[in-house]
């Protein structure tokens, strides 16, 4: 007999009762961000501390902060992009993705999440120039 999930998974739980804990928090920034990083398992680890520097070069005015308990970054009060590492909601890649604060339109349909599994030099080009684009 097949059950039927009546809400939300543990996963998604522990990512709200991070979201809460942000909220009330006095204090979410970078230090924030290299914690919810420090918490990783490797590779999501190494991708997240990349991304990170990656989105501080391209677009030095957002700041980073945590949102759901991931490494993302905000123009004043807005989450422009997130790093959610794979390891999060147990899925088979890590996601680079961006809220529709960032300014990535492009006719009427454009993407806004990307798969992550490794980070070359590729990447890291195509991170650079979707952020520098986001924020402006």
């Amino acid at each position: 007999m097949e059950s039927k999930n009546k809400g939300l998974s543990k996963e998604e739980l522990a990512a709200m009762k991070e979201y809460l804990k942000e909220k009330n928090a006095k204090a979410n920034g970078e230090e924030a961000v290299l914690a919810a990083i420090a918490k990783m398992k490797e590779p999501d680890r190494s991708m997240a501390k990349r991304i990170h520097t990656i989105v501080k070069a391209a677009a030095p005015e957002l700041s980073p902060k945590t949102w759901y308990g991931m490494p993302a970054y905000a123009k004043g009060d807005k989450i422009i992009c997130f790093f959610q590492n794979a390891g999060k909601f147990k899925a088979r890649y890590s996601t680079f993705g961006f809220s529709d604060k960032a300014n990535l339109d492009e006719g009427k349909m454009w993407p806004t999440g990307f798969a992550l599994v490794d980070l070359t030099s590729v990447e890291e080009a195509k991170i650079t120039a979707l952020v520098k684009k986001a924020v402006r």
